[in-house]
């Protein structure tokens, strides 16, 4: 049997928003979409009966708002409930681990600067070991029209020093999916005469630099080209930093994968810093891929 895509709801805009676009991502991939809630229940408090009554309705409704909103945009999606007691994080992370992908609402950053997306997304990317994709509310349903012929780029940030092929596969996939172009982008930053060992030649300039990096990135992809021919890429180098260089090529995309590496998160869990730049000022759906 097939992972679902699992999102979870909270009655939120934005998990509802989520939900619409988790609905048309699990059509693509022949999957059945799992709508998840998390109902922490503390049994300590005062009128312990009555108010796990009311969490259960608060539950019930929620679910069932999401799954009102899912029919409406994507009414052939097969769908099922389920709502689970505990802290919401520990909970979608563990959903996460059965499921294809796992798709929540995010705020990003809101009107005050400095106020983040929620907590318990944050936590879920920080400790998935399974794709997490986060949508915001005002992206829901763009990009979705199944004949659209001016369709938007899905959008990756490779690495070429440290390529990964789990994030370079769903990228490729999920642009194959959608009969969208993958922008492929690798950031880098010409080396400063702190950086330069003894002997190295720091006066190539900067045009040969970057279609030295051109070539490097084009030798990573020479193998997904060939796995995927029916997708259009285009591979772009561009000198500055990672996080600015992507935000940029993000404007106006569909979806934008990035990869977050498990082993950045020992001790505290946390994600880096790119990462962490994307999932509070992107846009659009953006897709962390957590690899080894």
């Amino acid at each position: 049997m097939l992972s679902p895509v699992v999102v979870g709801v909270d009655g939120s805009a934005e998990s509802l928003a989520a939900a619409e676009w988790a609905a048309h991502e699990a059509m693509r991939r022949g999957r059945a979409l799992r709508l998840l809630h998390a109902r922490n229940w503390h049994p300590r408090q005062e009128r312990a009966e009555i108010a796990y009554a009311s969490e259960r309705h608060l539950a019930r409704r929620v679910l069932r708002e999401a799954e009102e909103r899912v029919r409406a945009a994507c009414p052939e999606v097969r769908v099922d409930d389920d709502q689970v007691e505990g802290p919401a994080t520990a909970a979608l992370v563990k959903a996460a681990d059965d499921a294809d992908l796992l798709v929540l609402g995010s705020r990003g950053l809101g009107r005050i600067n400095g106020l983040l997306m929620g907590s318990v997304a944050l936590g879920v990317v920080a400790k998935a070991t399974r794709p997490v994709v986060l949508v915001r509310a005002d992206t829901a349903g763009e990009g979705e029209e199944a004949a659209g012929t001016d369709r938007r780029d899905v959008v990756l940030g490779v690495d070429v020093t440290e390529p990964c092929d789990e994030v370079i596969a769903f990228a490729f996939e999920a642009a194959r999916l959608r009969h969208a172009r993958l922008r492929i982008l690798h950031a880098w930053r010409a080396p400063d005469r702190l950086t330069l060992g003894p002997g190295e030649v720091g006066l190539v300039g900067d045009p040969q630099r970057a279609e030295e990096w051109l070539g490097f990135l084009s030798a990573v992809l020479q193998v997904w080209r060939e796995k995927y021919p029916d997708v259009e890429v285009l591979q772009t180098v561009v000198e500055g930093k990672p996080a600015g260089a992507l935000l940029k090529a993000a404007s106006g995309a569909e979806l934008l994968v990035v990869g977050d590496r498990l082993t950045d998160r020992r001790g505290i869990p946390r994600t880096g810093p790119v990462t962490h730049a994307m999932i509070h000022r992107v846009g659009c759906p953006v897709v962390i891929v957590p690899h080894d």
